[in-house]
């Protein structure tokens, strides 16, 4: 497995995480043998980083990567997330960065993960209310106290990431990032580059639209969270199609999925960032870690670019409501 550096703190990883969040939530039917078992298959295949967050499932995400990881402790990198509220029906948008909270927060994850540490322990999105310095600085004394070894933010704007990072040193930073979500790019690239700040891209695959998964919007179960999604809309959805033209024309080209050139773009973009695609199958983790070692050529990747440039994608990359609460 190739390995990444994250961050300039002296944090190693594989050059794919594994994003769990849909092993319990938002996508499709929860499976947990089939989870358990892409958990242990991507241990065996060289995964380190394994990402999850208190608030997947109401820490139901946690207690499952608990199981389904013990005794193989030393075999990975674990990253969790707080401060991302969701209220008693499940509704999104809170946030808490609070200093009592925050310590509040970490024993509780530590509990679910039946752990003495977190590895990489995330903001998971920016109070509003509460200075970046009084969140970050409660963060630097659960390092302090053995609690966690490196933290990071998501979601956050480049001042808010430069005010976080002098408070006590950011390790990563995560941020949605696709060939269909380039926001990135412009203004907080660059920052992370000058601190010295790894980035961990999440929905590699455009929640799995690039991977040409669906044909049509009746492919997503009814219940599937994609459906609240701006791009996965009636109207959008069908005028996102023609975004993976390109992507298709490539992968053939190559012999190989177009979820294999997206993150094979993504991959060539900065040797600092980490995609963490999700999947609660062993057969989609394969094809994902596959992508590691595809080459696409300096044409390729400029194809990629001019043909879905930023703002490229049809409808918003989150509910309206949300993308306002985020710190950017």
């Amino acid at each position: 497995m190739k390995t990444r550096k994250l961050g300039s703190q002296g944090l190693t990883v594989s050059a794919l995480g594994l994003g769990c969040s849909g092993m319990t939530s938002d996508y499709g039917v929860r499976d947990d043998v089939e989870s358990v078992a892409t958990l242990h298959h991507a241990i065996d295949l060289g995964v380190t980083l394994f990402d999850t967050s208190d608030a997947y499932a109401a820490g139901q995400n946690e207690e499952l990567l608990a199981g389904a990881l013990k005794g193989k402790r030393d075999k990975i990198v674990l990253a969790s997330k707080f401060g991302n509220i969701r209220g008693p029906n499940g509704e999104r948008g809170g946030t808490n960065g609070k200093p009592d909270y925050v310590a509040q927060a970490c024993d509780k994850s530590l509990r679910r993960l039946g752990v003495d540490h977190i590895d990489l322990y995330y903001l998971h999105r920016v109070d509003p209310d509460t200075p970046i310095e009084d969140t970050v600085g409660a963060m630097a004394r659960l390092i302090e106290q053995g609690k966690v070894r490196y933290i990071g933010v998501c979601e956050a704007g480049p001042e808010t990431i430069r005010r976080a990072h002098a408070t006590s040193p950011l390790t990563a930073v995560q941020m949605e990032y696709s060939l269909w979500t380039r926001d990135a790019e412009a203004a907080i690239l660059p920052v992370l580059r000058d601190l010295g700040i790894g980035l961990v891209p999440y929905s590699p695959l455009g929640r799995g639209f690039l991977t040409g998964a669906f044909a049509n919007r009746n492919d997503l179960l009814p219940t599937d969270r994609r459906h609240a999604h701006p791009r996965f809309q009636e109207g959008n959805f069908e005028a996102n199609l023609a975004l993976l033209e390109p992507i298709g024309d490539i992968a053939e080209s190559h012999g190989i999925t177009k979820g294999q050139v997206a993150l094979a773009w993504l991959l060539a973009q900065w040797e600092g960032l980490v995609p963490i695609p999700g999947t609660k199958r062993r057969t989609y983790l394969e094809e994902n870690l596959a992508a590691i070692d595809v080459v696409l050529s300096p044409q390729d990747i400029a194809r990629l670019s001019e043909a879905l440039p930023p703002g490229s994608a049809s409808g918003l990359r989150y509910p309206e409501f949300q993308l306002k609460k985020l710190g950017i």
